[in-house]
């Protein structure tokens, strides 16, 4: 199975509750990766590509596999900070 996803990445709890009611009021994610995140992958909206099963931390491939295409995450705790991702595609 691979995956598409995008994701938000903040390092605050508190900014990411902030995005998650922006999202809610129909903000656009791609305009607030690019505003808020802390990732590269801000740039592109937060589009992260392609990926398989082990190419992304555990805790964000867990909450990718259970999200149906187009819906997005409640925040998602890693080492790397918080992420609020959106499931954009999936193929076997």
């Amino acid at each position: 199975m691979q995956w598409r996803a995008s994701h938000i990445l903040v390092k605050e709890p508190a900014l990411a509750t902030k995005i998650m009611n922006e999202l809610k009021q129909g903000a656009d994610f791609r305009v607030l990766a690019k505003k808020y995140s802390t990732c590269p992958s801000k740039s592109k909206g937060g589009d992260l590509g392609w990926f398989g099963p082990g190419s992304m931390v555990q805790a964000f491939e867990n909450s990718v596999k259970t999200l149906s295409v187009g819906k997005v995450s409640k925040p998602v705790r890693t080492q790397f900070g918080f992420h609020i991702i959106k499931k954009t595609g999936e193929k076997p």
